[in-house]
């Protein structure tokens, strides 16, 4: 029976913090300006990579793993050329964020 009480009593406390929460819940006056727009489409930092730039690297990457396989290049070759595509890829997103910053 004690335990009843309490349950009472812990929930009239909680409706009355709810209802003086939801009291100061008031748009009048409401300042829209200080708030960012979510709506509409917002400018990228930078440009898109275009389709013909995505065929491009596509066919590159096509071609040395062709290349590979048929043996035309040495397996320290592609390690090489495989490195330097991994470091551009690296290093890429840091320059790209230098550039918009400056």
């Amino acid at each position: 029976m004690l335990a009843v009480g309490k349950q009472r009593s812990i929930t009239w406390v909680a409706g009355i913090v709810l209802l003086g929460t939801l009291a100061g819940c008031n748009s009048q006056g409401t300042n829209f300006e200080n708030y960012p727009s979510v709506y509409g489409q917002k400018p990228a930092a930078t440009t898109q990579m275009t389709n013909e730039e995505a065929a491009n690297m596509q066919a590159r990457l096509a071609s040395l793993g062709a290349a590979r396989k048929s043996g035309a290049i040495s397996e320290a070759e592609y390690q090489r050329r495989l490195k330097e595509m991994r470091a551009l890829a690296e290093q890429h997103g840091a320059d790209t964020l230098k550039e918009i910053q400056n």
